[in-house]
């Protein structure tokens, strides 16, 4: 199962040392051969983890990428080429944070397939807006994102998708169980199969609430993710 930590835009370099908490954590865990853990931190901080996760079963990965593969005058753009240089071996593509900015689903297609082609494997970001949830557009705006999100793909072994209602993020608020169900299998179907992630509010008190969704292969963890007690007992809860 995943778990995939997203640090947002949170952390200096004395914020790795929390990482040693969960080290030892997974060293003593019985289903801990169960468990991929991935960190998201900003882009400062992944060259400095990744050589504290050396040898570790924790992968390193970034939050975004430029969609062009070579250098060129993009201030302040950092190539997947760039990332993998310093030890990412996973991106975030997508996150709705990003696409408020400006990212369109044709961008986020130009991103990924830049990725891959750089060896870096991919952690694409859907999910629809309360207005669309109420309009009972969800699977109509997923549907979307994932067509033109992965057109032209056809090896997706190094693509897991994750399911974040924008409704959701921040809010507390979590889809129904039977809603969730129905939602990641039509992503799977979908997506050709993929690897199906949950993200939204994920945290320490619902995650026996999600844990009842056992078609879900893991969690994107946003702010919980910052603090390594609340990881460590979300991944705990999940093999209860």
């Amino acid at each position: 199962m995943y778990f995939i930590a997203n640090w947002k835009m949170f952390g200096g370099l004395n914020s790795l040392n929390s990482i040693h908490k969960v080290l030892k954590f997974l060293k003593n865990f019985r289903k801990n051969k169960k468990i991929k853990i991935i960190y998201c931190p900003p882009s400062t901080l992944i060259n400095p983890m990744s050589k504290k996760l050396k040898n570790t079963r924790i992968d390193v990965g970034a939050q975004n990428c430029h969609q062009n593969q070579n250098y060129g005058a993009f201030t302040g753009s950092i190539t997947p080429f760039m990332l993998k240089n310093v030890g990412a071996k996973y991106v975030i593509i997508g996150h709705s944070e990003n696409r408020q900015e400006g990212e369109t689903d044709r961008l986020i297609n130009m991103k990924i397939k830049c990725a891959l082609k750089s060896g870096l494997k991919v952690i694409f970001c859907i999910g629809e807006t309360s207005k669309e949830k109420k309009g009972n557009k969800t699977k109509q705006k997923l549907n979307r994102q994932l067509k033109i999100g992965l057109n032209k793909i056809k090896i997706k072994k190094n693509i897991i998708i994750a399911y974040e209602p924008i409704w959701s993020i921040g809010s507390g608020l979590i889809p129904k169980s039977k809603e969730l169900f129905e939602i990641i299998n039509f992503i799977r179907n979908r997506s050709g199969n993929c690897k199906v992630l949950y993200g939204g509010s994920v945290n320490p008190k619902n995650i026996s609430e999600l844990n009842v969704i056992n078609n879900v292969d893991g969690y994107m963890i946003g702010g919980a993710s910052q603090d390594p007690k609340k990881l460590i007992d979300i991944i705990k809860k999940s093999y209860i």
